[in-house]
């Protein structure tokens, strides 16, 4: 990865590498998950520990040193307690630089580890154009799996085989610790394979069954920022998808950047060039860009609109209210039909802090405006353009300040119609209907 990062710490649109192999496996309904590391990988079970939570029983395994899948298998077993009954049941092995493999697919093995009956093992196989790289699968004349060969001990009849092994495994977990010990580490790399389980699996009389992948897609591992570039191509196109699928009318996917969890609203519009990070949320019939940034913590409520070249952050622009161009939203909360003119920028922090700032309904906000936060623009008030609202102003609802530093001029237009329109009722008298 040419990267002082940790690889599964690499950030894949809005969660780390590892946390869509994590996010994958809790879809399962795990008893626990068992996180095998290096010596050095402190740092990664800090953020699997954040990304878990309380969902599921989060334990590490050091394999220190490295010495191939199968010690690493055996490093994560000898985590498990054997008092817990962890040699009962079944172990799914993972990757955590597989972030394109679905849980139904995860599901399927399962389901078909379970059918073949005690002691058995299931594994995921892939048909792939290019299969440079990964282990070639071995099958007898009657197309059971009786083998695995990593590429690197791979004959040349061998490397001729299209179908590959994406390295994702169900074990019957007593038959597993049986098996390992066996493990040897007579081969090119000097490593202990756990692709050799499966020979040993079959030496053994135990069932091996296996399910290909209707994807071929799911079995990309990331070894590089290249494949991370195209694992990520990969994993948009299925954000997009079910956003369209949900009645959101993207206008051009291929400029559009949208993170995982990101909530959008039934007929909003969003239009090209627009990225919309993790915890974005948008209601319905809105509309978003072109050119739009939304940070995490913005929210949109139904009707509000977004406009090209804007960016937001930890602000919510409230029902029916426009921000429509070339302004900047920071710890801003803006009520009901509110406006916000071209180039507003709310300045929420002076060096130190973040402060935020209030816009209330039906305000208007003019081109150009500068408010320091913290600072409110009240209800139906009003702005000039160019005006600068330093935090020693005190706007009252209705009112309209302007220049810089912004001073009051007066009440709104709407204010003084309001007012007019109420000092013009004749009183009734009592008892006048």
């Amino acid at each position: 990865m040419h990267s002082a990062l940790p690889k599964v710490l690499h950030s894949l649109l809005g969660r780390p590498l590892l946390g869509w192999v994590l996010e994958t496996a809790l879809e399962l309904d795990p008893e626990r998950i068992v996180l095998v590391t290096g010596p050095e990988g402190d740092a990664i079970e800090e953020a699997a520990r954040e990304m878990v939570g309380e969902r599921c029983e989060l334990l590490r395994a050091v394999q220190d040193p490295p010495r191939g899948t199968g010690d690493a298998v055996r490093a994560g077993l000898d985590a498990v307690s054997v008092e817990e009954g962890a040699e009962q049941g079944v172990v799914l092995v993972l990757y955590g630089d597989m972030p394109l493999v679905r849980a139904s697919s995860l599901s399927g093995l399962l389901q078909i580890q379970a059918g073949a009956g005690a002691g058995s093992m299931a594994l995921l196989t892939a048909e792939l154009a290019d299969p440079r790289g990964y282990g070639r699968i071995q099958r007898d004349e009657e197309g059971v799996v009786i083998g695995i060969v990593e590429e690197r001990d791979c004959s040349e009849e061998q490397r001729l085989c299209y179908e590959t092994n994406p390295g994702l495994y169900v074990f019957d977990t007593k038959a597993l610790l049986e098996v390992l010990p066996q493990l040897s580490s007579d081969n090119s790399q000097g490593e202990y394979y756990l692709t050799d389980v499966v020979e040993l699996f079959v030496k053994a009389n135990r069932r091996v069954v296996d399910l290909m992948l209707d994807d071929a897609e799911e079995a990309t591992g990331v070894n590089s920022l290249e494949q991370m570039a195209e694992a990520r191509w990969a994993l948009q196109a299925r954000i997009l998808e079910q956003h369209l699928a949900n009645g959101v009318r993207i206008e051009d996917p291929s400029t559009t950047m949208i993170d995982c969890q990101v909530e959008i609203g039934q007929d909003t519009v969003i239009q090209p060039f627009c990225v919309l990070r993790r915890g974005v949320r948008i209601g319905a019939g809105c509309e978003v860009g072109p050119f739009a940034h939304m940070r995490t913590g913005a929210v949109l409520k139904d009707g509000a609109v977004f406009g090209n070249f804007c960016e937001i952050k930890n602000s919510t622009i409230g029902p029916g209210s426009k921000v429509k161009h070339l302004s900047y939203l920071g710890d801003v909360t803006i009520g009901t039909k509110a406006n916000v003119g071209a180039g507003t920028i709310f300045a929420n922090y002076d060096g130190q802090a973040k402060h935020p700032s209030k816009v209330g309904d039906g305000a208007f906000v003019g081109s150009g405006t500068l408010i320091v936060a913290p600072n409110e623009v009240p209800a139906g008030a009003t702005t000039a353009a160019g005006a600068v609202l330093t935090k020693s102003a005190s706007m009252a609802p209705g009112e309209v300040w302007a220049g810089v530093p912004a001073r009051r001029l007066g009440a709104s237009k709407k204010s003084k119609e309001d007012t007019s329109s109420v000092s013009q009722t004749p009183q009734k008298e009592e008892g006048q209907l």
